[in-house]
């Protein structure tokens, strides 16, 4: 029996004491719980300083070149293509033939309306000179005139029927695209050739609205192009949007006449200079250091360890940086990096 009880109390003393420990080690667990969960209520963020620096008052701004005239030709009557005059890449004139549409049977019909037309022209003179006789009424002469009318206006369409078997070019370009061969039937409507005029090319940029006013038209802008690093263009503002889109840009387009050479090609990547190139001192702040986008106008400073959202009046935009009229002071911190995890008073630490 005393053999029983003391086992008993070993086995409750070994139970003790593994709840002892657990409940130690529960306590110690908490602790260090609690000591993350603090370290970790600061958000990372990066971080610069608000500060005068000397920037160029040019406007930069980048687009797309497009041609100033381009059209795709298409054929106005059924037919076999009997021969192809040009090549891809082969520059015509104004007025030049590409390609002759077979158009025998159009040329029939026109020998057939120019016969009819003769017929109802002798036909109206036979019977003027039997009115003036007496011989037929003025109802019969009014009907032979008003057939020849109609033989008349059957004869202009079949003319221009036959006219149209010819693809010409409507301006002198060069052949962008050639879609027919010798020997293949074409269709009213369908597309024959692209013809593209690259000697004047139109660079299609948005300007923000804190730069809209730099934009005049007439006004003669500098253009490169990164892939023709050593030439410069003269670009003339040709349209100014009235209207801003949903982004607060206004569409701009600029002319520019291309080199002897043309190489500037249309889809190439233009960069266009507004305004001078002389450096301004400004206290300006990092473009990424606004929250979404600097239309914005909200930035969030580190002040004793916390983001504080600001609400700032911006200017002028020079590249990487923007100037702030107001609502920050030169040697203020701002977050540039990490907002999207911030609100106003969250505990934040900078890193490098």
């Amino acid at each position: 029996m005393k053999r029983v009880i003391l086992t008993v109390i070993i086995i409750a003393a070994i139970l003790a004491g593994i709840v002892f420990i657990l409940n130690q080690n529960k306590a110690k667990n908490e602790a260090d719980t609690a000591t993350v969960a603090i370290q970790n209520a600061a958000v990372t963020v990066r971080a610069d300083t608000v500060d005068f620096r000397d920037v160029t008052a040019q406007y930069i701004t980048n687009g797309v070149f497009a041609p100033k005239q381009e059209v795709m030709l298409s054929a106005e009557a059924s037919g076999k293509v009997t021969r192809v005059l040009v090549e891809e890449g082969a520059y015509v004139r104004a007025g030049q033939t590409l390609a002759i549409i077979d158009g025998d049977k159009l040329n029939v019909d026109v020998t057939n309306a120019q016969a009819t037309y003769n017929n109802a022209e002798a036909e109206v003179a036979r019977f003027e000179s039997a009115f003036s006789t007496g011989g037929v009424t003025k109802q019969q002469l009014d009907q032979v005139k008003l057939q020849l009318e109609n033989a008349k206006n059957n004869l202009k369409t079949a003319q221009l029927s036959a006219s149209d078997v010819n693809i010409t070019a409507s301006f002198a370009g060069v052949v962008n695209k050639r879609n027919i061969e010798p020997g293949s039937y074409v269709n009213p409507g369908q597309e024959l050739f692209e013809v593209v005029n690259v000697s004047t090319l139109k660079l299609k940029i948005n300007v923000d609205e804190k730069n809209i006013g730099q934009a005049k038209l007439g006004q003669n802008v500098k253009v490169e192009s990164p892939v023709l690093p050593n030439q410069t263009f003269t670009g003339t503002v040709t349209f100014v949007a009235p209207k801003a889109d949903g982004s607060l840009n206004f569409p701009v387009e600029l002319e520019i006449k291309n080199n002897a050479n043309n190489d500037l090609k249309a889809g190439m990547y233009g960069t266009a200079y507004f305004g001078s190139e002389q450096a301004v001192n400004a206290l300006v702040v990092p473009r990424n250091a606004f929250v979404g986008s600097v239309s914005s106008n909200q930035i969030f400073a580190i002040e004793d360890g916390k983001a504080v959202l600001k609400n700032v009046v911006s200017g002028r935009s020079f590249g990487d940086y923007v100037e702030v009229v107001s609502g920050l002071e030169k040697g203020t911190v701002v977050v540039t990096s990490g907002q999207i995890n911030l609100l106003d008073g969250t505990p934040v630490e900078i890193i490098k």
